[in-house]
């Protein structure tokens, strides 16, 4: 149960080596590259660049059907900026191509961080509580991504909804030997124990740390899985006492959750791969007992501003999205997104997204005078037909070899660009009407290639601007949960009677039936606004812990929010999805980030209780 404690509260593409970075020590042996197995499976046709090889090798995933992919979420305690956004786009540009150009059936997992320092510091300086806080910026995260037409995962999972998992996988670590707990109710990965395997994307090992006086690691270059529970922070009941989980431990856990032991993708911004996604493989590896858990690791480079700076929040030069969109379409950035290598750090400035309008405003008005000509309301002089097709059909295998390598959409673009620059200059008017053959064929299969390439980056060429929305959806969306919450604690607390007697218990239920009365009338009053409550049995968590969930529905929405003990769901015309989590759970949706509702897969722990 979540409770509070006490009264007070380098180079423009990526290197062959990632520089050394404060917090890194010694070169390991056994290091980057060396050990890496070729996974068997499915060849996707596709050379990626691997952060764990420095090199570019051959795409295998276990199943054209299910590629397992998992992507670092966001922590959501602010505004996502462009930063946050550009990796977003250039990792969903990714997937459009695998799915839609190579055939490769996608599982995306993106875990959420909504418990985290960032978070309960910014809560209590807004003085909400830290689910509202992280709830209210998970939604309007959710916008942003759809505003920018990235696709949504398979599923969302957050932190909150996986503490019982969480503790599981630190038992597990502890267990295997690489962990220890503290007297002072926090639990530490062991790095020593094991040896020269740690720094397989770097290839480096922590160095020594400044650590307070008071700390009670082993070592300073162990790093935190539980975190004891301090004053005014929420925690959970743990083995080793109250607390929350460290950062890594979440990822590892929830990707295991879905995917066990063998992961095919992994993707995150460069600034991820030391600590983050390095501690994530330790923390795997030793779990699960493996050689080799994640089997390709993709880093997107930093949005730059200034020449040289990370846009980031800790430097206050960032642009959020929402600020972004009222100048410019997703699409442009779309466009701008993919004009650098993913991998390459990528400069931001006014310049450089007007150059990128331009370019697809000078796209557009081809489509439109290509499509003009083949109504006959455009003149034009003999046609070289058969110059048109052969640069069609070279252009199409430059495309395709260009996405095959590293996803290049530098040079895909560059290739797009140049056809459409040839068949351009094959659409010279003239003052009078023609009297040679015409050729519309050629130039329709032209515009059909150039929007089949776009659309499947995911732009749009067509008058249709989509635009971000503003925050009135997420703003009734939080009030709902909220109210929804706290009528469900209301009720809880009128329904427990504890371990009383049978008459005491009649006694309690009859003292505090006012109270019910007040859910049912919140109730009733909730459905004359197109919100339906149905409450539902209790029933027992695999973990031990009972569990109270009700139906809630909005009618005339497309989307879905599970609160703690509550499923908010949509009912559509089409009928209503139903599926059950545990109290602390709360599940959203916004229209264009519609999920899946999930359970766990049967061979895995699962990740509901």
């Amino acid at each position: 149960m979540l409770r509070t404690l006490g009264t007070r509260f380098g180079a423009r593409l990526l290197p062959a080596t990632v520089a050394l970075r404060p917090g890194l020590g010694r070169k390991v042996s056994g290091a980057r590259g060396q050990g890496w197995v070729q996974p068997a499976g499915h060849d996707t046709g596709v050379k990626v660049y691997n952060s764990l090889t420095r090199r570019k090798d051959p795409l295998i995933v276990g199943s054209a059907d299910a590629a397992s992919w998992y992507s670092c979420g966001p922590t959501v305690y602010d505004h996502a900026h462009l930063g946050h956004a550009c990796s977003y786009v250039r990792f969903d540009i990714i997937r459009r191509i695998l799915t839609r150009v190579f055939g490769c059936n996608i599982i995306m997992v993106m875990g959420i961080t909504d418990v985290d320092d960032k978070i309960i510091k910014r809560a209590n300086e807004m003085n909400v509580s830290p689910a509202s806080l992280a709830n209210l910026y998970e939604e309007d995260f959710k916008q942003d991504m759809a505003a920018l037409k990235v696709l949504p995962p398979t599923v969302y999972l957050r932190v909150t909804e996986n503490i019982p998992q969480i503790i599981s996988f630190i038992e597990g670590i502890i267990a295997n030997g690489h962990a220890y707990s503290t007297g002072k109710g926090n639990v530490y990965f062991d790095l020593q124990s094991i040896g020269d395997k740690y720094g397989k994307l770097v290839g480096v090992a922590p160095g020594p740390v400044a650590e307070p006086g008071d700390s009670d690691k082993r070592h300073a270059s162990d790093f935190a899985l539980w975190k004891a529970a301090k004053p005014q922070e929420m925690f959970w009941a743990s083995p080793w006492g109250n607390g929350r989980p460290g950062w890594h431990i979440e990822c590892s856990t929830i990707s295991s959750l879905v995917f066990g032991s063998q992961l095919d993708i992994h993707s995150g911004g460069i600034d991820l791969a030391f600590p983050h996604h390095e501690n994530e493989i330790a923390q795997c590896e030793v779990f699960h007992q493996c050689k080799q858990w994640g089997n390709y690791f993709l880093h997107s480079g930093h949005l730059h501003v200034k020449g040289k700076e990370k846009m980031s929040k800790s430097l206050k030069n960032y642009i959020t999205i929402k600020d972004f969109l009222k100048t410019f379409s997703p699409d442009v950035f779309r466009l701008f997104c993919m004009r650098s290598n993913y991998r390459s750090a990528i400069d931001y400035s006014s310049s450089s997204m007007l150059e990128a309008k331009h370019l697809l405003l000078a796209t557009v008005a081809f489509v439109e005078d290509a499509r003009a000509y083949m109504k006959g309301q455009l003149a034009s002089g003999p046609i070289r037909e058969d110059l048109l097709w052969e640069r069609l059909s070279h252009t199409k295998a430059v495309v395709k070899a260009a996405l095959a390598d590293d996803f290049d959409t530098p040079g895909a673009v560059g290739a797009i660009m140049d056809l459409i620059h040839h068949a351009n200059r094959q659409l010279t008017a003239v003052t009078k009407e023609p009297g040679g053959p015409r050729s519309p064929a050629v130039f329709g299969s032209i515009i059909a290639y150039i929007e089949q390439f776009f659309e499947t980056t995911g732009i749009s060429l067509g008058d249709r601007q989509f635009v971000s929305g503003d925050s009135s959806s997420a703003t009734l969306h939080s009030v709902v949960e909220e109210l929804v919450r706290f009528r469900l604690k209301v009720r809880q607390f009128a329904l427990a009677t504890g371990e009383a007697t049978r008459e005491a218990r009649r006694q309690q239920l009859l003292e505090r039936q006012p109270l019910l009365e007040a859910c049912d009338t919140l109730r009733q009053d909730l459905a004359a606004h197109g919100i339906g409550i149905k409450e539902r049995k209790p029933r027992q968590a695999e973990i031990g812990c009972p569990r109270t969930t009700c139906l809630v529905w909005l009618s005339g929405d497309t989307y879905d929010s599970e609160l703690p003990g509550d499923l908010l769901e949509q009912r559509s015309g089409k009928g209503t999805l139903h599926s059950t989590r545990r109290p602390e759970s709360r599940r959203s949706r916004s229209p264009s980030h519609q999920g899946i509702s999930h359970s766990s897969p049967p061979s895995r722990r699962r990740a509901q209780c």
